[in-house]
């Protein structure tokens, strides 16, 4: 008597089935369009809350308006910079001028990585970034760091607004 196997996919299916949907997740680009990556885990270090009140990050802040702290991890003071760009442009950060023409370019710049997004394990480094202020009307509340693939990404997304070295 002939025993059949039971019937089985075939093997091309079972290999190409993974490829395919590693390949589906790892292209979450949010569908912004403006050429940054929006992906990875939305956690403390990064929020941004929407505000129409004139002083919802205090005093009496007007609109582009940014305080930025960056820690270089290495045990250096923490560098304290301001950025101005309504108006006059203005401010302590090295290129003042590139820096508020670079962010007006930007689609929601200071946007936090989406919840469900999927990010590379790679480590950028230990810096990391505090950026308060007001931006379009905006709150902004946004912390940087280098933890990951979409971090990295979020922090090189905003150029001249952090500057120095970094990795």
């Amino acid at each position: 008597m002939l025993v059949r196997p039971a019937r089985c996919l075939p093997l091309t299916v079972l290999l190409t089935l993974p490829l395919v949907v590693l390949t589906a997740c790892a292209s979450g680009d949010g569908g912004s369009g403006d050429g940054s990556t929006a992906t990875g885990p939305s956690s403390a270090t990064s929020s941004a809350a929407p505000s129409s009140s004139p002083g919802a990050t205090g005093g009496d802040q007007v609109d582009d308006d940014l305080q930025i702290e960056v820690d270089r991890g290495d045990g250096s003071p923490v560098e304290q910079y301001r950025l101005t760009c309504a108006g006059s442009v203005a401010g302590t950060l090295p290129d003042v001028d590139g820096a508020c023409a670079h962010l007006a370019g930007l689609t929601a710049p200071f946007a936090p990585l989406p919840a469900d997004a999927v990010c590379a394990q790679v480590y950028g480094g230990p810096q990391t970034a505090y950026v308060t202020g007001r931006w379009q009307g905006n709150a902004v509340e946004l912390r940087l760091s280098r933890t990951d693939a979409c971090h990295i990404a979020q922090w090189d997304r905003l150029g001249p607004l952090l500057p120095g070295p970094v990795g």
